[in-house]
This record gives structure tokens, sequence and C-alpha cells, in this order.
């Protein structure tokens, strides 16, 4: 496919796409029901549509009985980490090894034109981007990931918290799990602000930004800390009315989602004229700018408190400004001083 069609490549090798990214038209006023119906297509397809069916095989197949959940046992933790690593291997595998190892696409729709593998680091460990962050992502993150599920699943497997059923509740457990997307949203907006407080940043969240330019691997590439704060989104489901297999929908769209965000490519081609979105454009612009688009895009929340980056070059100069004010107002408080 000719990238350059809806596209433009600077002189380093840098991809944008023409059109400026949109939030959903969900949060808006006076709604526009033709456009939302337009746009639904593309909440399910090709990701959330994914991770549940991926959850549905983990539930269903993938998960130890209800009496054996009763009691924390290292063998069923144990399988549900290595249940929780294999999709990771599989998924973000599979991705870096299409798009950043064979190379299948090259650069087309690629963002930043450089390839982290040609740019060893002294702020990685053995000084690779990937190794580092394979590390960390087998480290803590799929640790941290698992002791939510088994928590959970022994809440449930013991009657603890507000546990539902399909079959008494069908109408709520459905509309609840199709907004846990946007819940999941909302509550990484929440902590990504968080972590960007400086000394959390220092200490925490630079780990995540040392890779400037991200591949797959760097999904879950994060301090423990940070691990700790992402997976907690998952909480809700001990406090409103749900069900295991949207607690680990939850947990899916948290863990195997964060790849969407960091895949590096506007669309990942599938044959000489065909390719899908990946909506990755709004996360990426977040590591390559760090102060900007604290959340993936959906939610307009990132318009309403003035950090939002729609891709486009009157959204540079919108960011540029911000930055120049800041940085006035910081020159400032320094000759107040």
């Amino acid at each position: 496919m000719d990238d350059l069609k809806s596209g433009t490549r600077d002189k380093r090798g840098n991809w944008r796409p023409n059109d400026a990214i949109e939030n959903a038209p969900v949060f808006i006023w006076p709604i526009r029901p033709m456009k939302f119906v337009r746009w639904l297509p593309s909440y399910f397809l090709p990701w959330n549509l994914t991770f549940l069916a991926i959850s549905v095989v983990f539930w269903f197949l993938l998960t130890p009985s209800r009496e054996t959940l009763e009691t924390v046992e290292w063998g069923w933790v144990i399988y549900l980490f290595a249940r929780n690593s294999a999709i990771v291997i599989l998924f973000y595998g599979a991705l870096e090894l299409r798009l950043y190892v064979k190379r299948r696409q090259g650069t087309h729709f690629k963002y930043n034109g450089k390839f982290p593998s040609e740019h060893p680091s002294d702020v990685f460990m053995f000084k690779s981007q990937n190794v580092d962050n394979i590390i960390r992502t087998f480290g803590t993150g799929l640790p941290i990931w698992t002791a939510y599920e088994v928590g959970m699943l022994w809440a449930w497997a013991n009657g603890w918290g507000p546990w539902a059923t399909f079959s008494e509740h069908p109408i709520w457990l459905i509309c609840f799990g199709l907004v846990i997307p946007i819940l999941h949203e909302f509550h990484f907006y929440c902590i990504h602000r968080l972590i960007h407080i400086p000394v959390l940043y220092k200490w925490i969240h630079s780990v995540h930004h040392n890779s400037v330019n991200p591949s797959p691997w760097s999904s879950l590439s994060m301090h423990p800390v940070e691990h700790l704060l992402y997976w907690s989104g998952s909480l809700i489901h001990l406090v409103l009315p749900s069900h295991p297999l949207l607690m680990i929908y939850h947990l899916n769209i948290a863990g195997t989602g964060a790849v969407v965000g960091h895949v590096g490519f506007d669309k990942i081609e599938t044959g000489e004229d065909g390719a899908f979105d990946t909506h990755a454009y709004a996360h990426y612009l977040h590591h390559k700018y760090f102060e900007v688009n604290y959340a993936d895009g959906m939610m307009p929340l990132d318009r309403w408190m003035g950090t939002w980056h729609d891709g486009s070059k009157a959204g540079d100069k919108i960011m540029q400004d911000r930055f120049r004010k800041k940085k006035e107002r910081a020159n400032a408080r320094k000759g107040e001083a």
C-alpha cells in the first residue's frame, strides 16, 4: 500500500496521518446519532472484540474450577501466570516479529522512521530496549497482573463481593461489559496524570517513557509501582455487581490491550491493498511529546483538560504555545524567588 496517500513523511522518515484524531462521538452535545453509528464498529473492531474473545476462551476453557479457586495454591496460581504469559507472547510476539523483526511492511505507516533495535542506549538494561522491556514485562508486569486476577477469582469463589450471574442479571452485566473499555480509559487517564507529577515521574513513570520510540514489547515495560496502579482499575469488579468473565476481560484490555498504543504503526497491512487501523497515534504522541494525550483518545478527557493533541500541525502549534506559556510561568516564579 502507498502510505503517502493517507499521510506524509518528513525528511527524517517519520510518518504522520493526514486526518486529525477525533474523540469518540459519545461525550458530545448536541448528540450526533449518525456519526455515532458510523463510529460504533471501530469501538468493537479490531481490538475490543478480540480481547473479549480471548477472555471467553480464558474463562470457559482455561480457568480452574470454582472449587479449586476457593483455596489459593501455587499450582493454579502458576498456571494462570503461564496462561497470561502465553497470550502476551503470542500477541506481542506476533506483532513484534511481523513489524519489527521481519519488517514485513518496512516503514509503511510507521510513525517513527527508526527501529529501536538499531539504536542501543544506556537507559536500558543490556543497552537493548527489547531486552529491557521483556524483562520488565515478565519480571513484574505479568506477576502483578496475575496477582490481581488470583485475588478476585479467590474472592468470587468464596462469595466475597457483589458477584452476579448472566442468568439472573443479563441486562446489567451486558451493559457493564460494553462500558469496560471506557472505564479502563478513564482509570488510565487518572493514574497516568498522577504519575506525571514530577517526583512520581522521576522515580516511577520515567521507566516507561524510556521507550520514546515504542514497540510492542514496550507496552507493559513499567516500574512495579506503575504496574500496581495500572491494574488497580479492575478492582471495580469488587465494588459493582460483576462476573468473573468481565473481570478477566477488563484485565485483558489492560494487559493484552496495552499493545494497541505501542504498536508504532498507524495501519497493519494485510495484503497489497488491505490494512486495518491500529488507533495507536494518540498514545504514540504521548510517548513523543510526554505532556499530551494522557488518555488514549477515545474519551475527550485531554480536550477538556487542555492537553489534547490531535496529531495535526494545528495541534503542534497549540502544544508549543502551551509549553511556551508553561516555561514563561516557571521563569516568572524563579524571578520572584
